[in-house]
């Protein structure tokens, strides 16, 4: 069986990581390849999976996973639409509106493919592909026993395309709302000088949440992939919209975690170090956007 990436990043690499096993073979095609090719080719090389110059290389696999970003889900598909064989099956595990996972079905099963709506609810590390996923499409339950040997922690979710990720894009607006108004509090206090009494507040209001380590958490995910994040809220917006409900919130914590990403803190000693720096780092870029 031959299992194909398109996009190689983060969610990609820990699915191939966590498939790597005799009886597989795996290759993969990212767009960086054209612009950033020596760090995506070693990445690539370093877990086995064969290269594919153009996305025409995805034709001979089985299984193809889309793993762009939110953005291009759509988009990154449509060239590999005149290579698809009849059949082959694109697992699209991208974290977008049921709208776009709809129309993507739409365009692979009107090229012949067969389209698996899948929802990764978890972070990827450290289970990868024994992530906890929803399935949702019309080759969802044939699918599942084969899913199942492979180790995925699956369930299915219905049998319409966008099911799965509905679930997705409602629980993002609580999961990333969380981090974003625990991360701006927390600047907040910093800034206004009542770091430590806010932080001791919100840790006896707040018990279970396990403080600081939890703020700790929050400010590493919005830091680190913070912009990934912000895709994915857009996508959680479009969904709010489209229920006849208001994405404005979601369009706020996308603008949220765009700042909070843009910092790219990286490790610190700590978290008021933490803050301090993301603090320091969104101040600059507020008077440079007044200076402007």
């Amino acid at each position: 069986m031959k299992i194909g990436f398109l996009g190689y990043g983060e969610a990609a690499r820990a699915f191939h990581e966590g498939l790597a096993r005799p009886g597989l073979s795996f290759v993969a095609y990212d767009v960086l390849l054209a612009s950033d090719g020596t760090a995506m080719r070693e990445a690539m090389r370093m877990r086995g999976a064969g290269i594919c110059e153009t996305i025409a290389g995805l034709a001979d696999a089985d299984w193809v996973f889309s793993a762009v970003t939110a953005d291009q889900s759509l988009l990154a598909v449509e060239p590999l639409l005149p290579h698809l064989r009849q059949g082959q099956v694109v697992i699209d595990i991208n974290s977008v509106s049921p709208g776009r996972k709809r129309e993507t079905a739409a365009a692979i099963e009107a090229a012949g493919g067969e389209y698996l709506d899948m929802a990764v609810m978890a972070p990827v590390h450290p289970r990868k592909h024994q992530t906890p996923v929803l399935l949702a499409g019309g080759p969802a339950e044939r699918l599942l026993p084969e899913l199942f040997r492979l180790g995925f922690s699956a369930e299915i979710a219905g049998t319409a395309p966008g099911a799965a990720t509905a679930i997705k894009m409602v629980r993002s607006l609580f999961v990333k709302g969380l981090e974003a108004i625990t991360a701006e509090a927390l600047l907040a206090a910093k800034a206004s000088g009542c770091y430590d009494e806010i932080l001791s507040s919100l840790s006896g209001s707040f018990p279970g949440l396990n403080w600081p380590q939890f703020a700790e958490y929050q400010m590493e995910r919005t830091t680190r992939h913070g912009r990934r994040r912000a895709a994915e809220m857009r996508e959680s917006a479009a969904t709010l919209e489209a229920l006849g409900l208001r994405g404005g919130l979601a369009a706020e914590i996308a603008e949220v975690q765009e700042r909070l990403g843009a910092c790219g803190v990286g490790q610190a000693s700590g978290l008021e170090e933490t803050v301090g720096r993301v603090l320091e780092l969104r101040l600059k870029a507020h008077r440079a956007e007044q200076a402007g």
